[in-house]
Parts: structure tokens; C-alpha cells; sequence
């Protein structure tokens, strides 16, 4: 089954951003400042939360989406697509290719707002992984459910849930602070309820259709 046109246009759009940016940086298109340019307009910056100038009056709102487009190099964005690719193929088998869009739009926002809360770094926030942990915690909730209906331990779903928060800790120190945990977190969270929602929403479709048998 292909995966759906919603979630490679998605891939695709990021990947042709950060494609540019790095041919910029090489100097072959646009000059060696357009990642610095793009950062400063489209990074998600907290100081703008607290009564910092923008360089645009819609700054400010603007970034809590576009924040999640960009990314710091090749490899920064290559690793976040090919999380984002799988669980985006999961969400769509399970689910429909139409929650493919509010997912992300909900994780970038609920990422943004995560870490505009709890962080008071001056350092722009930028990546998709905000977005990752949403669609992982989709399927979480799918996976907690699943053992929860064949009457088995969640203790495995658990452990899941640890690793990733073990990976979150060990990845702020080998980067020296530079992982934007509160992101994960504040996507993880809109994961969760966005999950129980889909789930909700499937066990009515089955109840439907097993009464209209």
C-alpha cells in the first residue's frame, strides 16, 4: 500500500526546505545567509512570548507552525522524516490519511507551546521531532489499548514510554542541553489525546457496524 500523498507532500515540502538552506550554506543558491535569515523569522523564539520586538507583527503566532518545517542540517532533518514516515504510515493505516494534517498542525502548536512554557532560552527552537512525538503518542495510546483488549500487561507499553523519556535525557547531555525535551513533551501530551480520540472513535465505528449487522 503507498503511503499517502498527504504525508510525502508533507516530507517532501521539508525536505525541499532544508535541500535549500544546505545549498545555501554552500554557497551555490541565494547566498550563506538565508539559514540565518529563515531562523530569525521562522525558528520559534520564547524571548517573543515575553515582550520581545518581532521582526513581524504575525511572528509571534507564526512561528508555533513553522518552527516545525525547519531544521538544523541534513541530518537533523533526515532522522526526523524517516520517524516521521513510519508512524505517519501507521497513523494513516489505522486511522486515515486525513489526520495525517491536524496531527502535525496540533503537534507543532502544542510543541511550540510546551516549550515557550517551561523554557527561557534565548536559542531558537527548530524541528519536526515536536511533531514525531505526537504521532508517537498515537500510537502509544493504540498500543496501550491493543494489550488492554487482549487482556495482557501494558507493563511493555510502559517500558516503551521510559525508553523514550530514557533517550530524551541522554540525548540533553550528549548534546549539552541542546534538545528541545519540552517540545517532545508538549507533543507527546497532544499525542495522548489526540489518541484517545482516534481510539474513541474507531471502537464507535466498530460498535456501529457490529449493530448494523
Amino acid at each position: 500500500m503507498p503511503l499517502p500523498r498527504t504525508l510525502t507532500g508533507l516530507v517532501g515540502l521539508i525536505a525541499i526546505i532544508e535541500i535549500i538552506l544546505t545549498m545555501s550554506d554552500e554557497g551555490l543558491l541565494f547566498g550563506r545567509g538565508l539559514r540565518l535569515a529563515v531562523f530569525n523569522t521562522g525558528a520559534f523564539w520564547s524571548p517573543l512570548l515575553r515582550g520581545v520586538e518581532p521582526i513581524f507583527a504575525a511572528q509571534p503566532w507564526s512561528m508555533f507552525i513553522s518552527h516545525a518545517v525547519l531544521h538544523g542540517g541534513f541530518l537533523h532533518m533526515a532522522m526526523n522524516m524517516a520517524v516521521l514516515l513510519a508512524m505517519g504510515r501507521f497513523v494513516s493505516d489505522r486511522y486515515g490519511s486525513g489526520v495525517i494534517l491536524p496531527l502535525f498542525f496540533l503537534g507543532a502548536i502544542g510543541g511550540g507551546a510546551m516549550f515557550g512554557l517551561l523554557s527561557a532560552s534565548p536559542a531558537p527552537m527548530i524541528g519536526t521531532s515536536g511533531v514525531v512525538f505526537t504521532f508517537l503518542g498515537v500510537w502509544i495510546v493504540w498500543d496501550w489499548r491493543r494489550h488492554a483488549r487482549a487482556r495482557l500487561s501494558t507493563r511493555p507499553v510502559m517500558t516503551r514510554v521510559l525508553v523514550l523519556a530514557g533517550l530524551n535525557v541522554v540525548f540533553f547531555f550528549a548534546l549539552a542541553g541542546g534538545l528541545a525535551w519540552e517540545t517532545h513533551l508538549g507533543g507527546f501530551i497532544v499525542g495522548l489525546i489526540a489518541g484517545l480520540w482516534l481510539e474513541n472513535r474507531e471502537e464507535a465505528r466498530v460498535v456501529a457496524r457490529r449493530r448494523g449487522l
